[in-house]
């Protein structure tokens, strides 16, 4: 190593230490009046810390774009008007089969309601701790903010399933009144179920003495969401429809809707599943494949 590469190296190495004693830089104050969705990230580098991330470039589905989900969608719709309109509403679990439109709808929501001051935070399960700072964060503000936590689920022991709790119902202090949280998840009560857990008692010596008040651990987090709503699989009539709903917004013409439809068929045979993401995923490629040929 020459004297230059020596220099510049010991010249990064007291950079670095220089780095780290500096106080972290002081986040930007986000921009809730033109931005409506934002992500909470981990910063990098020295000092860490957490900063609210706007989302440029949101997802534009709208509330009429869900098909076949007519209950749920007018359940959600009427908490979120409430909730806009300052009046009282709950935290809502959306559960139920993969694909059938549950983290839309949360999305189509914001969409419906961001003129009335409505916002999106979309938190990852593993910043789950972090929900008592982005509430103090946003506490006082006049906008109405709906706290996202998508495709939820906790193994045994995991800190954030705690972290969720306490911050629906369980915290010394009251949840803010312009805050929400909306979550979905494939599982009901967001934790494995085994077997055992139904067994009035399990022999060995590691055998849990009280396997009912494990139970009831284990669904004490889903009943702390005031409103369930629950998804099931589509029939094929309604997921036909939800095809031709896609392909007219792709421009195509009611004959090729009618001409698509054994194709949409051995598309949801070949993936296995009935669901709105499946329709969607059709839809794309069918329509692009015409479009090509055009």
């Amino acid at each position: 190593m020459n004297q230059l590469e020596q220099f510049l190296h010991r010249a990064e190495a007291l950079l670095a230490r220089v780095e780290s004693l500096l106080p972290p830089a002081v986040p930007r104050e986000p921009d809730f009046k033109h931005c409506h969705a934002f992500r909470w990230r981990r910063r990098s580098g020295p000092g860490g810390g957490h900063y609210l991330q706007p989302v440029t470039h949101a997802s534009n589905i709208s509330l009429d774009d869900l098909q076949h989900v007519e209950r749920q969608k007018a359940q959600i719709e009427q908490n979120t008007r409430q909730f806009v309109q300052q009046r009282p509403a709950n935290n809502v679990l959306l559960t139920g089969a993969r694909g059938t439109g549950k983290s839309s709808l949360i999305k189509a929501c914001l969409n419906g309601f961001a003129g009335q001051g409505l916002r999106l935070i979309e938190v990852d399960k593993a910043d789950l701790a972090d929900l008592p700072d982005i509430v103090d964060l946003v506490a006082g503000r006049p906008e109405r903010f709906v706290i996202f936590c998508d495709d939820l689920s906790f193994e045994e022991g995991e800190a954030g399933y705690k972290a969720l709790k306490v911050a629906l119902d369980g915290s010394v202090a009251a949840q803010s009144d312009n805050v929400l949280i909306y979550a979905t998840s494939n599982r009901r009560h967001l934790m494995p179920e085994k077997m055992s857990d139904n067994a009035g008692y399990r022999h060995g010596e590691d055998g849990d003495l009280h396997p009912g008040e494990t139970v009831e651990e284990k669904i004490s987090l889903s009943e702390r969401f005031g409103l369930w709503l629950s998804f099931y699989p589509f029939r094929q009539d309604d997921y036909l429809d939800i095809v031709g709903h896609w392909l007219a917004g792709f421009g195509c013409t009611p004959a090729q809707i009618e001409a698509a439809r054994p194709e949409a068929l051995q598309w949801a045979l070949g993936r296995g599943s009935r669901s709105g993401r499946v329709a969607w995923q059709f839809a794309k490629d069918y329509a692009g494949k015409l479009q090509e040929g055009a």
